[in-house]
């Protein structure tokens, strides 16, 4: 493989609630692919796959009807299920770079689970393009997603928002580089600083 292209990882993860500390994941998604280093160009989905998992401590499964109104997956789904550790941590260590919407959200909880997260490469694709002044409203992958005719209905579950984010990553930004290569040229995030005392997003 010639050095110009890269090895990307695209994940979402659906949780419990907003609270890394508290709350916790119950479905995991990636998605590994190349790309072009310079031009942002994907060029093959590589592997993919998607993890469901029933929470563990009190407090997630107490706040698990409320995180149900937005992800939609009925706890019978979760029961029972566990992430495959040694399947899911092959992704990170393959991966040059990390892409997620909200990458800050994903990552404050992905790190309590793998802490070799933060050792990665991590961009966000929602806060490494300026979406308003490209005239969108804001930087919701829904919002994005209509506004580029790729779907009018999110389902908010993991693989299905990865997949439609790739679609939207593949588009041209009005400045007329790929949405990709303005992800990477913004630069990767500052490592995650874990604050127990208190839970923030961004």
């Amino acid at each position: 493989m010639q050095r110009s292209e890269q090895y990307g990882l695209l994940l979402d993860v659906e949780t419990t609630g907003l609270g890394p500390i508290k709350d916790e994941v119950i479905e995991l998604a990636l998605k590994l692919f190349t790309y072009q280093k310079e031009t942002g160009e994907i060029i093959e989905i590589i592997e993919e796959d998607s993890f469901l998992r029933e929470p563990i401590s009190s407090t997630a499964r107490n706040n698990y009807d409320t995180a149900f109104r937005v992800h939609g997956i009925p706890y019978d789904l979760v029961k029972g299920k566990s992430f495959y550790d040694v399947k899911i941590k092959t992704y990170f260590h393959r991966a040059d770079a990390v892409f997620a919407h909200n990458a800050s959200f994903d990552r404050s909880f992905l790190y309590h689970m793998y802490p070799e997260v933060n050792d990665l490469k991590w961009y966000c694709t929602m806060r490494n393009i300026p979406w308003k002044n490209y005239g969108f409203p804001n930087g919701k992958l829904l919002t994005l997603l209509q506004a580029h005719n790729i779907t009018d209905y999110q389902t908010h579950r993991a693989l299905d928002d990865i997949t439609y984010l790739m679609d939207l990553l593949k588009k041209t930004s009005p400045k007329g580089n790929l949405y990709l290569q303005e992800v990477l040229e913004k630069g990767p995030m500052r490592k995650y600083q874990p604050a127990p005392a208190r839970t923030k997003l961004g």
